[in-house]
């Protein structure tokens, strides 16, 4: 998530392809399911933020288009 949010190249390939990237990343099949329908729940319980503390390039992106 961290890599989605600071490699703008990446983020557009998830934008084409979100499988894929996710994939590639290695991550399990639950995991990919949660990135995939954006389940915030699940993805705190996976990365173990169970604050909520945690930032998502949904809508806000940190580098240029």
């Amino acid at each position: 998530m961290r890599k989605l949010g600071s490699d703008a190249a990446l983020a557009a390939e998830y934008e084409k392809n979100p499988e894929a990237v996710l994939q590639r990343a290695g991550l399990s099949a639950e995991e990919r399911k949660a990135m995939l329908e954006k389940d915030y729940e699940a993805i705190k319980r996976l990365t173990g933020l169970a604050d909520g503390k945690f930032a998502t390039n949904h809508l806000i992106r940190t580098y240029e288009d």
